[in-house]
C-alpha cells in the first residue's frame, strides 16, 4: 500500500531542524505533503516566499499553502478541532498514512487523520521543547538569524537580509560610504566588481559588449556569495543599471541579457540609495571628467524613474550621509510596503 506523509508548519524560518524532519519523510514515504500557513503575527516572511523555499530544496514534495488556516496555537480542544478541520478541508480527501511532526500537536492530528502519529527528532524520554538532533527552533533564529545562520540554508538566510545598494554617477562617494556603513553595522559590503574588471581587461579604456555583459553577471555573483555572509544588512556599490548605462554610452546599446539583469533590478534590492554630485570630483586617470559626471547622474535618475524604482537621495559629507541612511534604516522593515514605513497621515 502506498504511503503519504504530511506535515505542517509555519516555517518561520525554515531551518535545519524543519529540513531534518522533511528529510525523514520523503525517505520514509512514497509522498509527502507540506502544508505552510500564512502567519503575520509571526514573521513577515510572506507565505509564498516560506513555500518557495521549500518547494526548490525540495522538488518532490507536494505543498500546500494554508493562506487562511487557524492563526491560533495550543492545547484546547477548540484550537484542536479548528485546525483538524482545516486540515481536512485542505487535503480534499487525500488520504495520509502518517502525520510528521516535531511538536505536541502531532498526537491529536494523527488521530484526526487516523495516520501513525511519526515524531521526528525526539528521544523515548524527552519532552516537546527537547530538540535533540537538531538543537534550534524558529523562535531563537527569528531573534538573530546571523548568530543561527549555520542553521539556515542559503538560500532562506539571503531572503532574510536586507539588501542595500548605492547608485550614482562615477565619484559620488558610493564605495566610502557602503564601506563605512559595513563597518557600523558589523556586516560585509559589496565592492563595484566593474571597476576591478575594468582594471584588468579594459583596453584604451573600453570594454566590449560581452564584457560589459561579464561585469554585470560577475557583480550578481558575488552578491549572492555576500548575502550568505551578511549580518542583517548588506551594502552594495553599484549594480547592473549602471553597468548597462556604461553599455549604452560606449556602444549605443547593450547586449539582451545585460538588459534583463538591468531589468531584474528593479525587484533585487530593499533599499535603494543615489548618492549626489554635491562632492568634490575626483579626476582620476580612469574617469571621464566631471561634465560627464553631471549627464551621468542624469541618465541614472531618468532610468530609476522611467522604471518606477523608488529611491533615496543622499547629500553632504560623510557623517551626513552615514546619519541619513540609518534614519531611513531605523524605519525600514523588510517585506513590509516601503510607504508603510515612511509615511503617516501627519507627513
Amino acid at each position: 500500500m502506498p504511503t503519504c506523509g504530511l506535515t505542517l508548519g509555519k516555517f518561520a524560518p525554515l531551518h535545519k531542524g524543519h529540513q531534518f524532519l522533511i528529510e525523514t519523510a520523503l525517505a520514509e514515504m512514497d509522498e509527502l505533503i507540506i502544508m505552510v500557513y500564512d502567519c503575520p503575527e509571526t514573521t513577515a516572511v510572506p507565505l509564498s516566499i516560506r513555500a518557495n523555499w521549500i518547494r526548490k530544496l525540495y522538488p518532490k514534495a507536494r505543498v500546500i499553502e494554508a493562506w487562511d488556516g487557524p492563526t491560533e496555537i495550543g492545547d484546547t480542544p477548540e484550537i484542536k478541532q479548528a485546525h483538524e478541520t482545516y486540515v481536512f478541508q485542505q487535503l480534499q480527501g487525500y488520504s495520509v498514512t502518517h502525520f510528521y511532526s516535531r511538536e505536541f500537536y502531532g498526537e491529536h492530528m494523527s488521530q484526526a487523520l487516523g495516520a501513525v502519529n511519526r515524531l521526528v527528532d525526539w528521544t523515548a524520554q524527552s519532552t516537546w521543547t527537547n530538540r535533540t538532533a537538531v538543537p534550534i527552533s524558529a523562535t531563537q533564529v527569528r531573534s538573530n538569524p546571523y548568530q543561527y545562520r549555520q542553521f539556515l540554508e542559503p538560500l532562506v538566510y539571503r531572503d532574510l537580509i536586507t539588501h542595500v545598494v548605492f547608485l550614482g554617477a562615477p565619484s559620488t562617494g558610493k564605495t566610502t560610504l557602503a564601506e563605512a556603513l559595513a563597518r557600523r553595522y558589523t556586516t560585509v559590503w559589496m565592492p563595484e566588481y566593474g571597476r576591478e574588471y575594468w582594471e584588468t581587461h579594459q583596453v584604451d579604456r573600453r570594454l566590449s559588449l560581452d564584457q560589459l555583459e561579464a561585469i554585470a553577471t560577475g557583480h550578481l555573483e558575488r552578491e549572492a556569495a555576500q548575502l550568505s555572509q551578511a549580518n542583517r544588512y548588506l551594502f552594495t556599490d553599484t549594480n547592473a543599471l549602471t553597468t548597462y548605462r556604461f553599455s549604452l554610452y560606449y556602444h549605443g546599446t547593450a547586449t539582451p541579457h545585460l538588459a534583463k539583469l538591468a531589468d531584474r533590478c528593479a525587484s533585487r534590492y530593499d533599499l535603494v540609495f543615489l548618492c549626489e554630485t554635491d562632492i568634490p570630483y575626483d579626476d582620476t586617470w580612469d574617469r571621464s571628467g566631471d561634465g560627464n559626471r553631471a549627464v551621468f547622474q542624469k541618465q541614472i535618475i531618468s532610468d530609476l524613474v522611467v522604471r518606477k524604482i523608488p529611491f533615496f537621495r543622499v547629500k553632504g559629507d560623510l557623517q551626513a550621509r552615514i546619519g541619513y541612511v540609518e534614519r531611513v534604516l531605523a524605519r525600514f522593515e523588510k517585506y513590509h510596503n516601503l510607504l508603510d514605513n515612511f509615511l503617516t497621515a501627519h507627513d
